[in-house]
């Protein structure tokens, strides 16, 4: 099935400039699979050696953190939405 996701600013270089991208998946880890095979460059930014998301890279399906559903294993569904978001540093 396929999903949108939306591509963060700093990874549209490799999406060819898009800001969402259609994919199939039916969980968070084939869909990165998916995106790194169709946008070369994508998995090494959001996933660490051993395949695990990194910490400060967040992934959003309709508004829900993975790491607090089932973090790569997360079901998709059609029609889902999923956000990657880096993670912003920061303090005063």
């Amino acid at each position: 099935m396929s999903v949108q996701v939306r591509i963060p600013t700093p990874l549209r270089k490799l999406t060819g400039g898009a800001d969402e991208v259609t994919i199939e998946g039916a969980t968070i880890g084939a869909l990165i699979d998916n995106l790194e095979a169709a946008h070369p460059g994508l998995k090494e930014r959001l996933c660490d050696d051993a395949g695990e998301i990194r910490r400060f890279v967040n992934v959003y399906v309709n508004d829900e953190d993975v790491r607090f559903l089932s973090g790569r294993e997360t079901a998709l569904n059609a029609g889902d939405e999923v956000s990657i978001v880096p993670a912003i540093a920061g303090g005063l």
